[in-house]
């Protein structure tokens, strides 16, 4: 990376009508578009195009080939009241596309003081992304959708226009959410859920066929979609009887896995 001090002939492609602060690093291939600000402490990767009328601010840190459209604010200090100016931080990975006029803030010192973005999501317009995120690789965030504080996003998960996310709330991988979702509870892996109050409507199966899974590793998910929503069981049996298919199911262990793990820790009770 370059350290940039102001002098923009130094970076690649940033516009002349762009401000740069000295502190911040831009690799060589960093492409910085009209009216656009980086602050100091921000660090862009290679190949990363930030759009005109872009903020770049806080302790950022930003991979390779990210694509930045216009009008984003990223980095900014937390929407959180008990925030007192501690030094935190914000990191998005590599092949991100960050459409208009989102909003991605830093963490708090009540979390790990860090919100983070993986790899390759797809974040569509006006989407918000609250302090002490932590969003996996792959994911899509439809249009108007708000990740309030602390939310959990797994894997490949999809969250539909216009839904918000309480809280805390964690959504497992490759779950999916409908349009103008209410997320008050945790939503397990693979489970396609809607409306408000939220209600569980069956499982991602094809999601699922699109990632490549098997027909066995679909018909094992199908199974723990039924054990706990369709057979009447408490959650406690339920838990148990998923953990179990393990023995007859052996292709579908790691998937099993997820749900196990997910179930355990579930902290706000899960979308019923």
């Amino acid at each position: 990376m370059h350290r940039a001090n102001g002098q923009v002939g130094r970076v690649a492609e940033v516009h002349p009508t762009a401000i740069v602060e000295a502190g911040a690093e831009l690799a060589a291939s960093v492409s910085i578009g009209a009216y656009a600000i980086v602050r100091e402490h921000v660090r862009i990767g290679e190949g990363t195009t930030i759009g005109p009328h872009c903020m770049l601010e806080g302790r950022t840190t930003i991979g390779r080939d990210n694509r930045i459209s216009q009008f984003n604010s990223i980095g900014g200090v937390p929407q959180d009241k008990k925030y007192a100016g501690e030094d935190t931080a914000l990191e998005i990975g590599d092949r991100n596309t960050i459409r208009e006029f989102c909003t991605i803030n830093t963490g708090t010192a009540q979390d790990v003081g860090t919100t983070r973005i993986g790899n390759d999501n797809w974040i569509m317009n006006s989407v918000h992304i609250a302090h002490d995120c932590q969003v996996g690789s792959h994911t899509i965030i439809a249009g108007y959708a708000g990740l309030a504080g602390h939310v959990h996003l797994g894997d490949w998960a999809i969250v539909g226009a216009q839904s918000g996310l309480h809280q805390f709330v964690r959504m497992g991988a490759h779950a999916m959410t409908g349009f103008q979702s209410h997320v008050s509870q945790d939503v397990p892996p693979y489970m396609m859920v809607d409306g408000n109050p939220l209600s569980v409507r069956g499982f991602n199966a094809e999601g699922l066929r699109r990632r490549g899974f098997s027909a066995g590793r679909i018909a094992a998910v199908k199974q723990m979609h039924r054990l706990l929503y369709r057979d009447g069981l408490s959650f406690e049996e339920a838990c148990d009887r998923i953990a179990a298919l393990a023995e007859s199911e052996p292709e579908s262990v790691a998937d099993i896995a997820l749900m196990t793990d997910f179930l355990a820790s579930a902290m706000r009770g899960i979308a019923r």
